[in-house]
């Protein structure tokens, strides 16, 4: 199975961020329904290493937190860009759940990215060559200011590749420990 391991956007929030789509030429936006914040992509994860891992996912102790959104941008640069993204602005909480997330997955002897955690939600893939610059609506967007929203689990997802794109299934939700205010 190929998985990743994410947080699930609010339907409300999606929305609003389809309405930053503008025409870029190549630009292959991703659907709506499957925006998201992706904690770690594991890719191909056998039977016996799906039940490991999520056992280990089960233990992860973590507090529900907000997320802010900051801004856009683009992997890797301007000149050569092939993801357009919406960042999230720096959350302790945010960074010490991705931490936990990896260590079970390393734990669990499953291959995953090597490269530091960047909170983001990508909007949309660049096919190359791109045939106008991006700058306009990095420009439109870079002071982007949206309603935070609560984070109160991450999920473990599927995704199945067909010829009409990904389908995203969820195969586990785990929940984050929420504080009780009196």
């Amino acid at each position: 199975m190929r998985l990743f391991i994410a947080i699930e956007l609010p339907d409300d929030v999606k929305g609003l961020l389809a309405l930053l789509r503008v025409d870029i030429t190549g630009a292959r936006w991703v659907p709506v329904s499957q925006l998201h914040l992706t904690l770690s992509f594991l890719g191909d994860v056998d039977d016996a290493s799906v039940k490991l891992l999520t056992s280990g996912l089960k233990q992860i102790r973590a507090p529900g937190f907000d997320l802010v959104f900051a801004g856009v941008g683009c992997f890797p640069n301007l000149r050569n860009p092939r993801v357009l993204w919406v960042g999230i602005r720096p959350e302790p909480f945010l960074s010490d759940l991705a931490a936990q997330v990896r260590s079970v997955v390393f734990a669990c002897n499953i291959a995953t990215e090597d490269r530091p955690f960047s909170p983001h939600i990508t909007l949309a893939r660049i096919r190359q060559p791109i045939r106008q610059p991006i700058s306009p609506f990095i420009d439109l967007y870079q002071k982007l200011e949206l309603p935070a929203f609560p984070v109160r689990e991450f999920i473990l997802f599927t995704s199945r590749l067909t010829p009409q794109g990904a389908i995203h299934t969820p195969l586990g939700s785990f929940p984050l420990i929420c504080k009780i205010i009196q």
